[in-house]
């Protein structure tokens, strides 16, 4: 049975001004989601899953959807913040949706098959896809999943520091934690970070970080419901409290209910985070196209 691509893409680029998924960066306006979606294609997922917000429903079929259509199989779930368990009420003042975990569960009527989880406005790379596609494939049964670990060397801003998870494994390759560093940049040969005592640290380019790019079995969506309720119970009056993927993963390896294994990706990421951030992305996929990674029209 061939994976599915969960792509979130419910989220509004608020800072980047206006919805940066549906912004052209390619030589024929592809957006960064296309070629994500190219790259899963080739690397041998059968389907793929939207989650989005429905106040852009239509812009998104017309704009996204139909290039797709004689490509692969496509659906579209929505996220909306009263989309809560039976039980719970959404408060008055609650604008925002619950976070990305709450955009996976989204899914969990469209998928029943072993699955990907991507940022819709992320560039991933082809080997990104090719690893995690190689798991999920031979996935089986429930409580094993992954998560694509970048080399940290691969992930950084030519305009200044960033912000990555750091990954912990054990010797056998699997997710013990993940650090939130800051600051992190190439400086002098070495990638530095600021470590917990305010100072900086150093790290090998190697080191893996997470980019949000995740491997799981349906079973996780059975999990999901579980801690959604126990997190509602205690967050529901928060209006900015979210309930991310990280805290769910956290959660069932610390309580030993699931394994995550971290699979190492050559792939560089890159992506837009600030309106200043586009013309490098344009000039790194124009750069592939010319290099025969990607077709000049990816969607012909």
């Amino acid at each position: 049975m061939k994976p599915t691509l969960f792509v979130l893409a419910a989220g509004m680029g608020s800072r980047y001004g206006g919805l940066k998924q549906l912004d052209g960066v390619g030589p024929h306006g592809e957006t960064i989601m296309d070629y994500s979606i190219f790259d899963a294609v080739r690397s041998g997922f059968g389907k793929v899953v939207f989650v989005i917000r429905r106040d852009f429903e239509q812009d998104f079929r017309e704009k996204v959807l139909a290039k797709y259509a004689n490509h692969v199989p496509v659906e579209v779930v929505f996220q909306s913040v009263d989309a809560l368990p039976e039980g719970f009420a959404c408060p008055a003042e609650r604008t925002k949706p619950w976070g990305t975990n709450h955009a996976v569960l989204m899914g969990k009527d469209a998928i029943r098959e072993p699955f990907a989880v991507i940022n819709a406005d992320d560039f991933y790379g082809r080997d990104g896809f090719r690893v995690l596609a190689e798991w999920l494939s031979q996935a089986e049964g429930g409580n094993r999943y992954c998560m694509v670990g970048y080399r940290v060397g691969n992930t950084l801003s030519e305009s200044g520091t960033v912000s990555r998870g750091v990954c912990r494994t054990d010797a056998e390759g699997y997710l013990t934690g993940v650090t939130e560093r800051t600051d992190i940049a190439r400086v002098d040969g070495e990638i530095t970070f600021t470590g917990d005592d305010g100072r900086p640290e150093t790290t090998l380019e190697t080191t893996p970080v997470s980019m949000n790019m995740w491997g799981f079995t349906p079973d996780y969506f059975r999990y999901s419901e579980e801690l959604f309720k126990t997190f509602l119970a205690e967050n529901i009056d928060r209006p900015k409290a979210e309930f991310y993927i990280p805290f769910v993963v956290n959660e069932l390896i610390v309580s030993g209910k699931a394994a995550v294994e971290v699979l190492d990706t050559t792939a560089r990421w890159f992506g837009v985070t600030y309106a200043e951030d586009r013309q490098g992305v344009v000039d790194k996929i124009r750069a592939l196209v010319d290099a025969g990674e990607y077709p000049e029209k990816l969607w012909q």
